[in-house]
């Protein structure tokens, strides 16, 4: 008997070994090519099954990738050669939702935007929405420890995580957090498995923390600005001041104009930067009022104010915009709030001296910047060149106190350049920890650290 027909005789139908499968779950959303093909995928359906499946992997040595919707963009999920890939999206149950305490107990696999349809039938809001809220699930934005637009008032991922479920290298499964607001007791190992990607433990389901569901209408502003700069110094202006925006993003001219090609909204082209932000309380018409008013007084040229969503929506489409505009090679980096002006100068310096476009937009309110390098063709040279710009963009984040990756995660695309952003000694002191989680080495191999 093979290891792969061992593997499938104690878990039958759950292991997929048809070239079809294969394919399609070597792959994630990052430009990352697949290592090799994997000997098999595991459709797990509960933490049995994943279990059964790293023990598996610890027996014979065999390189494991996790796989939630494939959503990543880091290239952390993406097939070794004769790996496991364990898929974890059939693992969609919301186990309970407890409103008295504001908990939600879920499996890894729940989509992200499901959880918080089920929260809102008690009032309550899961507050965590990446990008790919309506694909992506809970166990992967866990592993990247995901932002999103809303986590300028309420966190990223770990803000909401109370506990997990977690199975070992070992094939061993802990418990770690509380249900309890306040628990100091052991180390905090529910920090240290978020945005682990895989490396340290496979995350399979998780207690959640919800929030009261904003009263009041949303009401929204949108900011044209001359220059970066001075939309810069309206986000530090609003992020200092006594109000605090639900969401505040800002677009570039070079990705305003993209949008406004695939999906016109009315967007001014002329500007240099678009920032644009919502309230949602009982007082979001005179807060909104007091980030225009210092929108103003930052040097904006226009300044528009409405109930609802509609100013948000050309923000909403600048992802799939971007796709629809043709080849691009894309980053995420984060910077101190105070030089977010200064990171979208150097961008503007960057495309001029390399004579590319970097269209930008980014969650304003954190500092985190998602920039793309557009590319002319699929050519190896086309993506290399590419590589080096994004490489130049990183390191001016880290010039600026910043870091390599606000959200996406390092995966397989950015493990190089931890080296850039950590010394040495901490670089071994991850090491440390990988080694004790993982002395075989099987777990998401060459990523993330």
């Amino acid at each position: 008997m093979t290891p792969t027909q061992e593997l499938r005789h104690h878990l039958g139908s759950q292991v997929l070994t048809a070239p079809a499968d294969l394919v399609r779950y070597s792959s994630d959303a990052s430009r990352a090519v697949p290592e090799g093909t994997p000997a098999a995928v595991l459709a797990a359906r509960s933490t049995l099954d994943v279990v059964a499946g790293v023990r598996w992997a610890a027996r014979h040595r065999t390189p494991v990738s996790v796989r939630g919707a494939g959503t990543g963009l880091a290239g952390g999920a993406v097939a070794y050669e004769g790996g496991l890939v364990i898929s974890l999206a059939r693992m969609d149950a919301i186990h309970s939702i407890d409103p008295d305490n504001r908990l939600a107990e879920v499996q890894a696999g729940v989509v992200t935007a499901d959880l918080d349809a089920a929260a809102a039938e008690y009032g309550l809001m899961y507050a965590p929405d990446p990008a790919s809220y309506r694909q992506s699930t809970i166990g992967g934005n866990i592993a990247t420890n995901a932002g999103g637009l809303r986590c300028v008032k309420y966190g990223v991922t770990t803000d909401s995580v109370a506990g997990l479920e977690v199975v070992l290298a070992n094939g061993d499964v802990i418990s770690t957090g509380a249900r309890t607001r306040k628990n100091v007791a052991g180390y905090d190992l529910t920090s240290l498995f978020v945005g682990s990607e895989g490396t340290l433990g496979i995350v399979t389901g998780a207690t959640l923390r919800l929030v009261p569901r904003p009263a009041g209408k949303a009401v929204t502003f949108r900011a044209t600005f001359p220059t970066a700069a001075s939309a810069g110094q309206a986000v530090s202006a609003i992020m200092g001041s006594s109000v605090v925006p639900d969401v505040m993003e800002l677009m570039d001219r070079a990705s305003v104009r993209i949008v406004e090609q695939f999906h016109p909204t009315g967007l001014s082209t002329d500007g240099a930067a678009i920032l644009v932000g919502q309230f949602v309380s009982p007082s979001s018409e005179a807060d909104a009022a007091v980030a225009a008013a210092l929108c103003t007084r930052a040097g904006a040229t226009a300044v528009e104010q409405a109930d609802g969503d509609v100013l948000l929506e050309a923000r909403r489409v600048s992802g799939k915009a971007l796709d629809a505009r043709g080849l691009r090679a894309s980053c995420d980096v984060a910077v101190p709030i105070s030089r977010l002006a200064d990171m979208f100068v150097a961008l503007e310096q960057i495309g001029a001296a390399n004579n590319v476009e970097i269209p930008t937009f980014a969650h304003a309110g954190d500092g985190n910047l998602h920039p793309s390098v557009v590319i002319a063709d699929e050519s190896v040279e086309a993506y290399a060149e590419a590589e080096r710009i994004l490489d130049l963009i990183t390191d001016q984040a880290i010039v600026l106190g910043g870091t390599i990756s606000g959200e996406h995660g390092i995966g397989s695309l950015k493990v190089g350049l931890l080296g850039k952003q950590l010394d040495p000694e901490t670089l071994a002191a991850h090491r440390l920890v990988k080694s004790a989680f993982d002395p075989l080495g099987i777990l998401t191999p060459g990523r993330g650290i």
